[in-house]
């Protein structure tokens, strides 16, 4: 049985070990033996294995077992790739994982969704998503079971007794009718309410664990940038089957060489034309990435959400916890007639305590939010020992925070029969308007709250009353009044509270007005307070300010273009969040949008990257996010926003490179066809260029640094792709001019006589190293010599060192030499490499100059 306070971290720990973790049926991580299928299935496979199976039937048994062979080499490198892979996003899910506040020990703890056992006692609050099956204890609250029932409408609990069995609650969810009120579920969402609540089932012996698998998770749909890759890979791999039977009749027929033969070159070239590639550098590069960016505070629910940030155009923040500390403090109290704070005072006046004790019984007394956590705070210190303090005081009846009126009533029972105790507070304006006071009076107490909003404090309205219930109303059957407003109030004055701005936030957006991302505040708060801590941090220096209630009064249109004019907009509800994050999205804008609230969940996922504050966010925000804020500060938004843009650089410099060195390999492979020339390239010898091809794809790119101006310029185009003609027209170029150097020298080594195995060695060995001088030009783009030490990257000196060993490997050892077709090297032999590297060299320094300028 549950310990008073909950069970103790022992018991906690012996039932995880009985029961297991806290986790439904999920997807695992793919097998050793799913990824070598995946691989056996692959196109290159395929040919590799076609390759072997002809030169088996030629009788060439070391050419077959090398092709063979090969295919392990392929096996081990994408069982290292799949392992990086799924140790990142392994590492991601962990951080992304639910969390669950509970009770051991006798105090509160936040742990694992998946370390909570039965007996736990869950301390819920709205926005949580409940993590597991539980009995409610204490507190009142409003649930979404619509993932259980399919019911919108949240379904009110409070704690019930006798309490009905959990397999007779888990039945009656799973079933889709209505389950005892004092039942909770895992995986349904809190949306109003505190409450205490036991835990009496987990993992799979919940209702949602008894639906099914499928309900576990979900599979992520392809970003766009991966289905463009798709369709690059299907459109090239068709032509590379039309060209490699084009490559066969030539061969064949044109040359008159034998069928076999003809078909290894058919081969040979579809290999070469075929960029396996692409798909490696997606996966890894994003999968990686989004792990970088986790370690930077920043965890990514979704991979496919790093490609968007680099196009980021406007960013819509919150200001508390994002801009400020979210350490909230009551600062001041004011009356019609005078003020307090208290900073250096020693008590609390007596014409203040009834302001300070009825701004306290209209805070819950155990809040979630940090401003009603700062007031009751402040009241417990000021107030303690006097008969204005009610610790444990519940009320009977509350009337929430709502669209229409910004202020909240709470009503409790008083010693007189029927005589209930009002007490109200929120916007100062909400509780001016319940208070019915007349124009003079408002006006005054507006000019006060203007007053205090221009130092940046956050300012809250507070109201008393009292009112009479029917003559034996019952306090469960109460016909309580259908508004606030249909009470009377007094106005007993202000409460103004002050949250420090973050220390980082001026730079960081000194960093996003540079990298052209406009930051627009989008806030509750009162106008003059938004524009205040604008001012502070150096958001923006337009006094413009627009408020929810004047978004309403316009149209989209001219909403639209008022936003162009204006960067701060105060009194928002979450409906209005939506509507800015559509128009700007309609305008053509990329929008990233900060969020913390359930009702913030549908603006999260219509902004193109929503993100959600880890610290002080709900579950809810959390899961409609792409990116979660670790510690909710500003300035990791914009470290996000870096890596997203060295990413994107990262993948499109790999994409450059790729198509870089496939154009002299497919040159080398097709066009000795059409002049009658000995092949130059084949089956083999491509495989062995794509050992440092891969590698240099995954491993070299992925490490790539970030460029200097990488934060001084504008976002990039959303239309804009890696894959785009005019982004592969330098590579296409690049690999060109190659091909063409190749070619030339081998026509003047055969009107110099030389031998096929001696021109062939030449022309493999440049090949090689070409592929390391393409990786430096792709790294350098048309910015830095090719030769320049920019910035470091760990894989560059292990490719070289790799290069040179599969070089020797190639030349020195007589049977791979052989198998090959190569000779061993003379000095002209190292004379020609030698020249030709030369020639390479200035062929890729002229493009970055020509680029350069």
């Amino acid at each position: 049985m549950a310990e008073p306070g909950g069970l103790s971290s022992r018991e906690a720990a012996t039932r995880l070990a009985s029961d297991g973790a806290n986790l439904l049926p999920s997807g695992v991580p793919k097998s050793r033996l799913a990824i070598v299928r995946e691989v056996l299935s692959e196109p290159m496979f395929l040919m590799l294995l076609a390759s072997g199976g002809i030169y088996l039937a030629l009788g060439d048994r070391a050419e077959a077992a090398f092709l063979l062979a090969f295919v392990f080499v392929v096996i081990g490198i994408t069982l290292v790739q799949e392992h990086r892979t799924q140790r990142a996003l392994e590492s991601l899910r962990d951080l992304s994982a639910p969390r669950a506040l509970v009770r051991r020990d006798g105090c509160e703890m936040r742990i694992a969704g998946r370390d909570v056992v039965r007996g736990d006692w869950l301390i819920l609050h709205e926005g949580d998503r409940i993590a597991a099956d539980a009995r409610l204890l204490e507190g009142r609250l409003e649930v979404d079971e619509s993932l259980l029932t399919g019911e919108a409408v949240p379904v009110a609990k409070r704690p019930l007794v006798p309490q009905p069995s959990s397999h007779e609650a888990s039945s009656a969810a799973a079933g889709g009718s209505a389950s005892p009120s004092d039942c909770l579920f895992a995986s349904t969402v809190v949306t109003r309410g505190v409450a205490v609540a036991e835990v009496t089932a987990t993992a799979a012996h919940t209702a949602v664990g008894r639906i099914g698998a499928d309900l576990a998770g979900t599979v992520e749909p392809p970003s766009e940038l991966q289905q463009r890759s798709r369709a690059l890979v299907r459109g090239l791999g068709l032509g590379a089957v039309l060209l490699a039977a084009t490559q066969v009749m030539l061969a064949w027929w044109w040359n008159g060489r034998p069928l076999l033969d003809s078909l290894l070159s058919g081969i040979a070239l579809a290999m070469a034309i075929l960029p396996e590639e692409i798909p490696v550098i997606l996966t890894v590069l994003l999968a990686l990435g989004a792990w970088r960016i986790a370690r930077r505070q920043v965890l990514t629910r979704r991979v496919t959400a790093v490609e968007a940030l680099g196009a980021i155009t406007v960013l819509a923040v919150d200001k508390t916890g994002t801009l400020t500390l979210n350490r909230m403090a009551v600062v001041e109290l004011a009356t019609a007639d005078e003020g307090f704070r208290p900073q250096g005072a020693t008590s609390l006046p007596e014409s203040f305590h009834r302001l300070a004790e009825f701004a306290a019984l209209a805070t819950p007394g155990d809040p979630f939010d940090p401003m009603e956590q700062a007031i009751q705070d402040f009241c417990r210190r000021w107030l303690a020992g006097t008969e204005h303090e009610h610790a444990g005081l519940e009320p009977v009846f509350e009337y929430p925070l709502s669209p229409d009126i910004l202020a909240m009533t709470r009503l409790f029972s008083t010693a007189e029969s029927g005589i209930h105790l009002l007490a109200a507070k929120g916007a100062p304006e909400a509780v001016a308007d319940l208070c019915h006071l007349d124009p003079q009076r408002r006006a005054a107490i507006l000019a006060q709250v203007d007053r205090m909003a221009e130092r940046g404090l956050r300012v809250l309205g507070v109201s008393c009353g009292r009112w009479l219930a029917p003559a034996s109303a019952d306090a469960d059957e109460m016909d309580w009044p259908p508004s606030q407003h249909d009470f009377d109030f007094e106005f007993l004055g202000l409460v103004a509270l002050a949250d420090p701005t973050r220390a980082e936030v001026p730079a960081a957006l000194a960093q996003c007005r540079s990298a052209g991302v406009r930051v627009i505040m989008m806030t509750g708060d009162h106008p003059a307070t938004a524009l205040a801590i604008a001012r502070q941090v150096g958001l923006s220096q337009r006094a413009e300010v627009i408020t929810g209630e004047e978004m309403v009064a316009l149209d989209d249109e001219a909403l639209t273009r008022r936003l162009r004019q204006v960067d701060i907009c105060a009194r928002l509800r979450p409906e209005h969040k939506l509507r800015l994050v559509r128009l700007l999205r309609a305008a053509g804008e990329v929008v990233a949008m900060t969020g913390d609230g359930v009702n913030d969940a549908p603006a999260l996922k219509a902004a193109d990257v929503g993100i959600a504050m880890g610290e002080r966010g709900t579950d809810v925000a959390r899961e409609a996010a792409a990116l979660v804020l670790l510690d909710d500060s500003f300035a990791r938004i914009v470290e996000a926003i870096r890596q997203g843009r060295r990413i994107y650089d990262n993948i499109r410099k790999a994409t450059v490179f790729v198509f870089a060195v496939h154009v002299p390999v497919i040159a080398l492979t097709l066009l000795p066809s059409l002049l009658h020339w000995p092949a130059m390239l084949g089956p083999l010898h491509i495989v062995v260029l794509q050992l440092l091809i891969d590698p240099a794809c995954s491993l070299v790119f992925e490490a790539e640094a970030e460029e200097g101006e990488l934060m001084e310029r504008p976002p990039r185009q959303p239309t804009d792709s890696p894959f785009a003609l005019n982004r592969l027209l330098p590579a296409l170029l690049q690999g060109a001019g190659l091909a063409a150097l190749l070619l030339a020298a081998q026509a003047w080594m055969r009107f110099n006589s030389w031998d096929a195995g001696h021109s062939r060695t030449v022309v493999f060995c440049v090949l090689v190293l070409d592929v390391m001088l393409l990786i430096l030009a792709s790294r350098g783009g048309g910015r830095s010599s090719l030769l320049s030490r920019r910035g470091g990257n760990p894989w560059l000196w292990r490719m070289a060192v790799a290069m040179v060993l599969l070089l020797a490997g190639v030349l020195g050892w007589p049977w791979l030499r052989g198998l090959l077709g190569l000779a061993a090297p003379t000095l002209a032999v190292l004379v020609a490499i030698g020249s030709l590297m030369a020639l390479c060299l200035l062929w890729l320094e002229a493009l970055r100059c020509l680029r350069k300028t």
